[in-house]
């Protein structure tokens, strides 16, 4: 760990780098300044004066054309799919505990709630959350049972007690877990693999897994971010204490959920590029306890060895995925399916988000896979549930995210490029 000395200067370092990069972009130093004075004042419970962010137009030419891409995805028998909300860049999701609003990160620099007051399952208003604060790549969301939403950002950790009951303001009650230029060391900030994901734990602390910024990352970095947990998943208490790396040997995981049944954590992890069209799989993985290898750099994914690392003797103790996937479909958000609306043969499996390959001759991906757990709890084979984004000549009409499960029982979908959170329904017998 470091000193708090170190973190100090760190935290100056990163404060000093971004006045920088905004200054570079054209930023104004008073917008940037008043930015960090209102997170300040929020953390003491102040008003900051900050207007109420517009809505986002939920109807008109934009809606219908997504309604028109949805009649093109294909569903098993008795499911039906529709239009939640227009959400620009929307990515990871996390449903309110107590009225179901939900909040969404992005890559780039807002969180959104969306609300469905009239609950008729198609959300009424859409704006962005807190607008007086200055998020950089706010794409992780979570919620503790007791209704504290947590954002990670690239690099600093924030929270906001009853969010679901002051995200209508935009002044909210707000805390900072982890202080900017912390979550990493600031050096190590890059374009590449920042987008976090976060899920607080039956145990009632905060997991968030790092991605590290490289293919495959140079030996010189590996102790570095085995302290440090980059390429790996850490964990930490409510408040923000007691930082723990819980594992290690990840490339980049975009997706995680704790198992209801036994409460283990499970997470997809997006592995090795420029290995081929079909080789390395991605992964899906189950963590049994702190402190597992998932093997990442040795193996570029599954048990396929790395190029930069194949003379190299990997660690004994590697822990194999618990499901291969296709590769470079790139999954990323999962869940647990633990609602009561779809059959029962879906109950307690694992749906995951593949957001689609970038780097192959024929593209693969842009749908949604099932993967059935059995009483073991060892994954099945995945199977594609909802597909249809990415077109016979390889066009994507959209690239899903995430996916997570409303109060009703429904499958929640975010789609970053077409800007949507969509809903997938049973009405079968």
């Amino acid at each position: 760990m470091r000193s708090v000395l170190t973190a100090t200067l760190l935290a100056g370092c990163a404060a000093l780098a971004f006045s920088a990069g905004a200054l570079a972009q054209g930023a104004a130093p008073a917008e940037t300044k008043a930015k960090a004075d209102a997170l300040e004042k929020l953390t003491g419970m102040q008003s900051t004066g900050t207007a109420e962010a517009p809505e986002i137009p939920q109807t008109g030419r934009r809606a219908d054309a997504l309604r028109k891409t949805l009649s093109k995805i294909k569903l098993p028998d008795g499911f039906k799919i529709d239009l939640y909300a227009v959400v620009p860049d929307a990515r990871s999701i996390a449903v309110g505990p107590n009225a179901g609003v939900l909040f969404v990160g992005t890559r780039k620099s807002k969180v959104f709630t969306v609300t469905d007051r009239d609950k008729d399952r198609v959300a009424d208003e859409v704006r962005a959350f807190a607008p007086g604060i200055d998020f950089k790549i706010p794409n992780g969301v979570c919620f503790s049972k007791d209704g504290v939403l947590t954002i990670v950002e690239q690099n600093r950790v924030l929270s906001f007690p009853a969010a679901e009951f002051f995200y209508e303001s935009p002044d909210v009650a707000a805390g900072v877990l982890v202080k900017q230029g912390n979550l990493i060391p600031a050096a190590e900030e890059s374009y590449n693999h920042t987008a976090r994901m976060c899920r607080v734990g039956p145990d009632g602390k905060t997991y968030i897994s790092l991605g590290q910024p490289y293919n495959v990352p140079p030996a010189a970095k590996r102790e570095l971010y085995a302290q440090t947990g980059i390429g790996g998943i850490i964990r930490m208490d409510a408040d923000g204490k007691n930082r723990e790396v819980y594992a290690t040997g990840i490339r980049n995981s975009v997706g995680m959920d704790f198992n209801p049944a036994d409460k283990a954590l499970w997470f997809t992890d997006n592995q090795v590029d420029g290995m081929g069209d079909d080789t390395p799989p991605g992964e899906l993985n189950r963590i049994a306890k702190a402190g597992e290898n998932f093997g990442f750099p040795w193996f570029g994914g599954g048990h396929v060895r790395t190029v930069e690392y194949k003379d190299e003797t990997p660690p004994k103790d590697v822990v194999f995925p618990q499901a291969e996937l296709p590769p470079h479909a790139a999954d990323l958000g999962m869940t647990f399916y633990n609602g009561r609306m779809f059959p029962d043969s879906y109950k307690g499996g694992i749906f995951t988000a593949e957001h689609g390959s970038w780097n192959r001759t024929q593209p693969i991906g842009a749908r949604i896979m099932f993967v059935a757990i059995d009483k073991d709890g060892k994954a099945g084979a995945p199977k594609p549930f909802a597909e249809g984004w990415l077109t016979a000549d390889g066009e994507y009409l959209g690239r899903p995210t995430d996916v997570a499960v409303l109060l009703d029982g429904s499958l929640l979908v975010s789609d970053d490029t077409a800007g949507a959170i969509y809903r997938i329904y049973y009405e079968g017998k």
